[in-house]
């Protein structure tokens, strides 16, 4: 049966008008990942629960979905999505980096499939009181997990110019880095910066105009720069990697859809050395893209890149 979750309080429930989360790439999962009946699987990113849905049918009533995510909130949405598939599963509250530790305690040894959609989801990026929209004012937090210590607000508010600016170039990629951290630390000299509009503000009024890019916001590289650092994420995708090829049987298939360039290039060359130890083929040679016609019916997914590998011995 599904392992219970922690109820909470509804303070992070989303408008019930908002647009339904939609799993990306939903068609190539189950194309490459090719879950089969009785195999046993992990959604390391379990998010809404659209991927394990579509993957629980195929494993069938005598397969098993270990689903985790460190975000209670997306959990327990997950948990009432799964309720058909009750005793095909077990969902549980913990970051995929620990997957080990995970399946360890469900005495499992060795998995067919593992999944991993490194994406934010709708649910907590329409959600103000999240602080991942640069669209919408809430509060500086970030966090995937709302028992982690440190949110965005603690980095902007805390670290060195230098600090924020290797930070923002690091994981942002972005040019005007410098300008973007001096401008920081300017305004909050003033006062503290304590909500998204005030960030964007700050740095729409760092960027030169000949800096903004006409398909992007100005201020989209620093937000995803401050969440990749307030979750640790590259970090984190490094060691759930390493794990997880230790954990697929022979012929077990891992997936991994990720968003900006930084990530699959993480991706792609963690599976190459997997490749050239003879311990995994890699199952495409580019990595797989959204439809034309998936893009327009969901934008969001215009950026998703999947690879997939599978372990041969």
């Amino acid at each position: 049966m599904i392992k219970p979750v922690m109820t909470s309080d509804n303070t992070d429930i989303p408008d019930p008008d908002a647009p339904a989360h939609q799993s990306v790439l939903m068609n190539e999962v189950l194309q490459y990942m090719d879950p089969q009946p009785e195999e046993v699987f992990v959604d390391g990113t379990l998010g809404m629960g659209g991927h394990a849905q579509a993957i629980l049918h195929r494993l069938g009533p005598k397969g098993l979905l270990i689903g985790l995510d460190r975000d209670l909130h997306s959990l327990e949405q997950a948990q009432k999505n799964l309720e058909e598939f009750t005793h095909q599963c077990r969902l549980i509250h913990q970051d995929f980096r620990d997957i080990d530790q995970a399946l360890a305690d469900l005495n499992i040894d060795a998995v067919d499939g593992i999944l991993l959609d490194l994406g934010i989801s709708s649910y907590q990026l329409d959600n103000p009181e999240r602080g991942f929209s640069l669209r919408n004012s809430g509060p500086l937090d970030m966090r995937m997990d709302q028992n982690g210590a440190i949110s965005a607000y603690d980095l902007v508010n805390s670290l060195t110019e230098r600090e924020i600016a290797a930070i923002l170039k690091d994981f942002g990629e972005e040019r005007w880095a410098g300008r973007i951290a001096r401008q920081i630390v300017s305004e909050r000299s003033k006062q503290p910066i304590e909500y998204t509009d005030d960030l964007t503000r700050i740095i729409l009024k760092a960027v030169p105009g000949k800096g903004k890019p006409p398909r992007i916001h100005p201020a989209t590289r620093t937000f995803q720069a401050l969440r990749i650092a307030v979750n640790r994420e590259l970090e984190t995708l490094e060691t759930v990697i390493d794990k997880s090829i230790t954990l697929l049987k022979p012929g077990g298939r891992m997936g991994i859809i990720s968003f900006h360039s930084l990530e699959d290039r993480i991706v792609k060359n963690k599976f190459k050395l997997f490749e050239k130890a003879n311990l995994a083929r890699c199952l495409v040679k580019k990595p797989v893209r959204p439809s034309e016609a998936e893009t327009e019916d969901n934008p969001r997914a215009r950026s998703a890149r999947f690879r997939i590998i599978k372990r041969v011995i």
